[in-house]
């Protein structure tokens, strides 16, 4: 009875100390669900990204040190690992008819006779929306969480995509419980909407693609389509898609007695719902609704390439019916698409947010579907050689599934007409214009140019830069245009009353963020290379830059053929940094962080032993007990090396919980994996650290890497 009492209160102490990290973690987790709802799906963000990014952080380690705590509603669980090999199918229940359209106000007049008709009745109440231009998309929820993700497919049968739909923000991966049942609805039922891509979102996507030299997509929706079914969930995450939703189901039917109502319901559910639908009580209405949205529909931020009308009553809905592919009770009016011809006059070059010059059209104005037309972008050199364009010609305009306004071809050469040409100059800042032979873009290279000073500024105080925490999108739109900041250095020049005078911000809080201002000013020298924003220097390149010359005035003096000496430094990357320092404005702004105070150069750290030298470490996945960052820290300090990429060539991978592709791809090669523990155990000298080994010899030892730690690394799998 004795010896019963200690190990009883031992075991109440677990059980208590388990039961308050339980509660952490959740608490956690129902903050961050707040915080995602506020950001993604109403557009009223409370925290900055860095203090939501801290969040996250902090659960993953409270997850990662309590893994039989994790669950899939879980906001750690939104990523969906590795890429796939396929596609399952799934069938739809009831199916995912597609509607008939209407390109007419006759058509539209005719489908409201029919309505009248076939339900006897005098007047009908439409719900009138705006006709989504992306990817439907049916959500299944059971026991109020995202069970599936599957594709309209052909109506009948679709492919799941839940990993991928789960990356999505505005999809809710759990929905509470308390309001299912306000709305008395039960925690299985399905919601079926579009996906679509904002139309910001696809800029930066084909910005990006330009800046790396692939193809630009022609619209948003197919860059939605293709998103939503790639293998690979990473890609999906970072494309930043939407979603809207628009049906409610439970047991496969409709669990109100209106449309309207269905909409409310999804909305109160916090799904994100276009805030911009009407119910109309007569065809008048609906046509006015058409009308005013034909003319407003330039200013969403996503896009619709018409208006569904539906049957507001769900039991008149039921009394029509279908057709074989079509409900009657529905209908979408399509606009039309809009061309007009006119003549180019000129061709202007724009600067965009990351340096890149596009070449716009200077039309002839033009009234096009409704909107006065005088400039259309003409995307870079390479499509102006296509459509065979000179300044002078006459040319079809579009207005139809674009972003905006874009020149389709040309119908009638002009006389005279005039080549166009590239200006030496950046038009904005006329610093020198740089072209990598192997690219379409032309661009500027300047960091203080005004054109990209914002998306600049964003990018010096980011996370992984400078680290300002506070310097978000909305305080640096604000910062750049009441023109107290033109370049970094300015940052450093601010004053308190300046700050606090912005928008939403108090004395208290513009010191907090002049602190953090401050602060930067410590940072590793790495950090300062990164956050410059030159081409191709990502994190890992400005560590080994700031490791390599340990002076960022050698790094500015140096030659193509010097930085090529730095380890993953290619001719590519090396020609990038010598463009950026070629540019006085660059070298001034250089020169005035120097005066700031920030750091210029820093000592090389010697080595505490030799314990690593001549192994190449990389780490994948959450750790628990340190971040990635630090954990490279420590092999460098041993005098290894720590790398973002798998290869051959690489010693060691050492995995955290979810540890992805790099996971994978270090099986495959043979490489030793190990996993935190036994990274430890290595820095400790526990473990014996594995000899270099011939390349014939290397492939069977890592085999038998490979086995052993399938075994010890079990539990991040």
């Amino acid at each position: 009875m004795y010896t019963e009492r200690p190990f009883l209160s031992i075991l109440r102490g677990r059980m208590a100390k388990s039961a308050t990290t339980a509660k952490q973690i959740e608490k956690f987790r129902e903050e961050l669900r707040r915080h995602e709802y506020l950001y993604f799906v109403k557009d009223d963000p409370e925290i900055s990204d860095v203090k939501f990014d801290r969040m996250m952080e902090e659960l993953k380690r409270l997850e990662t040190k309590h893994p039989e705590l994790i669950t899939p509603d879980s906001p750690t669980q939104r990523v969906g690992g590795a890429a796939r090999k396929g596609f399952e199918t799934r069938r739809h229940t009831p199916a995912m008819l597609s509607l008939d359209n209407t390109y007419s106000t006759e058509e539209l007049e005719d489908f409201d006779r029919r309505v009248r008709e076939l339900s006897g009745r005098d007047q009908v109440d439409y719900v009138t929306e705006h006709k989504f231009d992306g990817l439907s998309i049916s959500l299944v929820y059971e026991g109020g969480m995202l069970a599936r993700g599957v594709t309209r497919g052909d109506g009948t049968t679709g492919e799941e995509v839940t990993a991928n739909v789960r990356t999505i923000r505005s999809i809710p991966l759990r929905v509470d419980a308390a309001e299912l049942k306000k709305l008395y609805l039960p925690g299985d039922f399905e919601v079926r909407g579009e996906i679509i891509m904002p139309l910001r979102a696809f800029e930066a996507l084909n910005e990006k693609q330009e800046e790396e030299g692939g193809k630009r997509f022609s619209n948003p929706r197919s860059a939605a389509a293709g998103a939503v079914r790639v293998l690979d969930p990473e890609i999906t995450r970072s494309r930043r898609l939407d979603f809207y939703g628009y049906y409610l189901l439970s047991g496969g039917k409709m669990p109100t007695r209106r449309h309207s109502e269905s909409l409310e319901a999804l909305h109160k559910l916090h799904f994100k719902v276009s805030p911009d639908w009407r119910v109309c009580h007569s065809l008048d209405g609906v046509k006015k609704f058409i009308d005013v949205w034909e003319g407003k529909r330039e200013k969403l931020s996503y896009e619709i390439d018409g208006i569904v009308i539906k049957v507001d009553e769900i039991a008149l809905q039921q009394e029509l019916g279908f057709t074989a592919r079509a409900p009657r009770w529905a209908v979408a009016y399509k606009y039309p698409a809009r061309q007009e011809t006119t003549v180019v006059n000129d061709v202007l070059f724009q600067v965009g947010r990351t340096g890149t010059l596009t070449p716009v059209a200077v039309l002839e104005p033009v009234q096009v579907g409704g909107v006065l037309v005088s400039r259309s972008t003409l995307h870079n050199m390479d499509e102006i050689a296509r459509l065979g364009l000179h300044i002078g010609d006459t040319v079809i305009v579009e207005r139809a599934g674009e972003v905006i306004p874009h020149v389709i071809q040309v119908i009638k050469e002009g006389k005279p007409r005039r080549a166009v040409a590239v200006p030496e100059r950046c038009p904005e800042c006329h610093s020198h214009i740089h072209k990598d032979p192997e690219e379409v873009a032309y661009r500027c290279v300047n960091a203080s140019c005004p054109a990209k000073r914002k998306e600049s500024l964003l990018h010096f105080a980011g996370r992984r830069a400078m680290n300002i925490d506070g310097l978000g999108e909305k305080v640096v739109d604000q910062l750049v245009d009441k023109g107290l900041v033109k370049d970094f250095a300015d940052l450093y020049e601010l004053k308190l009353e300046d700050v606090a005078a912005l928008d939403r911000m108090a004395e208290k809080s513009a010191q907090n963020l002049l602190d953090e201002i401050a602060a930067s000013k410590s940072n590793s020298l790495a950090r300062l290379i990164y956050a410059l924003g030159m081409r191709f220097v990502g994190e890992r390149t400005g560590q080994l830059l700031a490791e390599h010359f340990a002076s960022l005035p050698k790094l500015a003096e140096a030659s193509v053929e010097e930085m090529e000496e730095v380890t993953e430094v290619g001719p590519k990357v090396a020609q990038s940094i010598t463009d950026f320092f070629s540019e006085s404005a660059n070298r001034k702004l250089i020169e005035r962080l120097k005066n700031e105070g920030l750091k210029m150069t820093e000592k090389r750290a010697a080595p505490v032993d030799t314990l690593l030298a001549g192994k190449t470490f990389v780490f994948t996945g959450a750790l628990a007990r340190r971040s990635r960052d630090e954990a490279g820290a420590e092999v460098v300090r041993h005098g290894g090396k720590a790398t973002n990429s798998v290869s051959k060539l690489t010693s060691y991978v050492v995995v955290g919980a979810d540890p992805g592709s790099k996971y994978d791809k270090a099986h495959t090669l043979g490489v030793t994996i190990l996993n935190e523990d036994e990274f430890d155990d290595l820095l400790a000298g526990r473990r014996k650290v594995e000899p270099d080994e011939a390349p014939a010899q290397k492939s069977s030892t890592k085999a038998k890497g490979k086995s052993r730690s399938k075994k010890t690394s079990s539990g991040h799998q």
